[in-house]
């Protein structure tokens, strides 16, 4: 069992020890640069007058001295460039929503967002992720948000566990994150979890002989597929062929014989949004007939031009835009009102939840310091857009998976299984 117990004795001594003339290094990073601002706050304190929480260096410097106020300070991080862009423009426009619904609603604590309300661009790149994750700890964050993909949210874990910064990542669902420290929590189901749904799920449409093909470059990738395998052999499932490829490539026509030579059934292909046209395209080139199906990475695929070639082909996700639950169908309608569709996603939906999560951890916690916080955030239980779950020792929430397929192209909810493995 984690000791979150002790980390929050231990940051208590801390910020003791910091408040009479000792600082750790994140403290004295943050402080650096506020040293002026603290020094104005003082002055107007001892002239009566209110000190303003516009300034972002003042907020650190009330953040740095330890002064309480009901604000959350959060930094948050997603990929806003490149391929995966879909995926940010969902997680700034359902952080904005999230944030306006708090700060208007009727909500002890309020939420900033730092870096002047937008979400940090990690550009899938682990080396940039970490340079967002400084550049929003320049600003005296109390938590971070993010990220999405396990490659560029592993080394940020590890940095903030150093720091004693709350992380609350979303779609990076490699079992690795959170074990990298106490003060490291999630919203989303970890890979061997869904590499086990996804198992369970082909065993009971009746496949029996499976095919993989994954990166072996990316971390996701790696860990779904190890926990498909287990768990594919676990029920049943012959596992015929594994394959290779890369983030990177473009050609996956020699895999795909393979898959066809081995008399696979079942292919397992869990890998990331931009490349999946052109895997299921190889696969029917090559005269595969039977089902594909990958993770939450799917989620957002092209299938332009490509409609015929997706039947038959499935996805788990965090959740289904087409699930009756009241808060999904909340989200769903709000959120499409303000941005429409093409933003809507699963990474949407963990990003609104990680934003509501940190003010219920305030409310749990009694206090907006990170301390505070996860304390707050240590066992959990939350209802949102993902369903209702309670956080494990080492911060996982275990909850229910929705699978999907297509219908003409698009992207249909075909059942959810829960924790116990039951169809709901």
């Amino acid at each position: 069992m984690r000791k979150r117990g002790l980390w929050i004795l231990l940051t208590a001594a801390m910020t003791a020890a910091a408040m009479s003339g000792c600082s750790s290094s994140a403290q004295d990073a943050a402080a650096g640069g506020t040293s002026a601002a603290a020094g104005s706050q003082a002055d107007a304190a001892d002239e009566g007058e209110a000190p303003s929480g516009s300034s972002s260096g003042e907020a650190a410097a009330g953040a740095v001295s330890g002064e309480e106020d009901n604000v959350i300070r959060v930094g948050v991080i997603c990929s806003m460039t490149g391929g995966s862009a879909v995926y940010g423009e969902g997680a700034q426009n359902a952080v904005d929503m999230a944030v306006e619904e708090i700060n208007s609603g009727d909500y002890p604590y309020k939420i900033e967002i730092v870096n002047n309300g937008k979400v940090m661009d990690d550009a899938s790149d682990s080396r940039q992720a970490i340079n967002a994750y400084n550049s929003l700890m320049a600003e005296g964050p109390e938590a971070i948000v993010g990220c999405f993909f396990s490659s560029v949210t592993l080394p940020i874990a590890e940095q903030a566990a150093t720091d004693n910064m709350l992380l609350l990542a979303t779609g990076a669902t490699n079992v690795d994150v959170t074990l990298k420290g106490d003060t490291i929590f999630r919203d989303c189901f970890i890979d061997p979890y869904q590499g086990k749904m996804a198992a369970q799920f082909a065993a009971e449409q009746g496949w029996t002989k499976a095919a993989v093909i994954y990166a072996n470059d990316d971390d996701y990738s790696n860990g779904l597929k190890d926990a498909f395998i287990e768990n594919a052999e676990a029920n049943g499932i012959e596992v015929v062929y594994v394959g290779e490829c890369t983030t990177t490539d473009t050609d996956y026509s020699s895999q795909a014989s393979q898959v066809v030579a081995n008399g696979a059934d079942f292919l397992f292909y869990p890998c990331f949004l931009d490349t999946v046209p052109l895997l299921v395209g190889a696969a029917r080139d090559a005269g595969f007939e039977g089902a594909i199906m990958g993770g939450d990475g799917w989620d957002g695929a092209d299938t332009s031009g490509m409609e015929a070639q997706f039947a038959n082909c499935y996805f788990t996700n965090h959740y289904s835009s087409e699930d009756t639950a009241p808060a999904v169908a909340n989200f769903v309608s709000k959120f499409t009102e303000k941005y429409g569709t093409e933003s809507l996603n699963g990474c949407a939906a963990l990003y609104y939840d990680a934003i509501y999560m940190l003010e219920q951890a305030a409310e749990n916690g009694d206090g907006t310091d990170t301390a505070s916080l996860v304390e707050g955030m240590t066992g959990m239980t939350f209802t949102g857009v993902g369903g209702t779950f309670t956080l494990d020792e080492n911060g996982d929430p275990e909850k229910s998976v929705a699978v999907n397929t297509y219908e003409d192209g698009k992207v249909k909810w075909l059942l959810t299984l829960s924790p116990e493995g039951e169809q709901e």
